[in-house]
């Protein structure tokens, strides 16, 4: 389903952010990216969806070789991803079933399948309650619970979770993994970028290890350990 295949990036000023990455991820993994703060995993997450171009290299995702899509075609392969954030990303001035319904909106879904959708997925990640509340009125896990509910809406391929437990207290933080355990049983493909070594090695999934921009290790029931 994912592709890297000799992957590097360089900014300017001489910077490497990745150098040489070539790995392969199945449908219906669960893999935590893993490194240091700066080691490149949110370098990984733009070239997926297309926000960056690698400098070398090719990155495939499905059927797109999302190294020479166009910006015009970059809406159809984020369809297939839904993506979560460690700042949630919420608009403040919607409430939180107008934030996941807002997915559905830009899809061009009609409105009976909103009303649908919408109350099920907040059901899922335990809001039901709270269709109606503004992000200012929630708790950070709920928050966080919030961006999830909005990226799976539109029920992608890939979920893709950038540090989403790097702003949560160890409650919600555990909350939080378990609801991404729960989506990948359910059959989405989990791409988990952290630096929390807990979360990691209590999973037991695959692990792939990245250090300055470089693949050091990459394991089937991986721990986060790094010299």
């Amino acid at each position: 389903m994912i592709i890297f295949q000799n992957v590097t990036k360089n900014y300017n000023h001489g910077v490497t952010a990745l150098d040489k990455v070539s790995f392969k991820i199945q449908p219906g993994e669960f893999v935590s990216i893993v490194g240091r703060s700066g080691a490149g995993k949110s370098t990984i997450i733009k070239l997926l969806i297309g926000e960056e171009k690698p400098t070398k290299g090719q990155v495939f995702f499905g059927s797109y070789e999302v190294n020479k899509i166009k910006d015009k075609e970059l809406p159809e392969l984020r369809r297939h991803i839904g993506v979560i954030f460690q700042d949630f990303r919420l608009l403040a001035k919607k409430t939180v079933f107008e934030n996941v319904a807002f997915a559905l909106e830009v899809s061009g879904r009609p409105q009976s399948e909103i009303n649908e959708f919408v109350p099920q997925v907040l059901d899922m990640v335990g809001l039901k309650d709270k269709g109606r509340n503004f992000p200012a009125e929630l708790s950070g896990g709920e928050r966080q619970r919030t961006a999830i509910a909005r990226a799976m809406i539109n029920r992608p391929d890939v979920l893709i979770a950038d540090e989403p437990t790097g702003n949560l207290d160890p409650f919600n933080t555990w909350e939080v993994v378990k609801l991404l355990t729960k989506i990948n049983e359910l059959g989405s493909t989990v791409l988990l970028a952290t630096h929390d070594k807990d979360i990691v090695n209590t999973l037991g999934q695959r692990v792939i290890t990245v250090e300055d921009g470089r693949v050091i290790k990459d394991e089937a029931n991986g721990r986060f350990i790094l010299e």
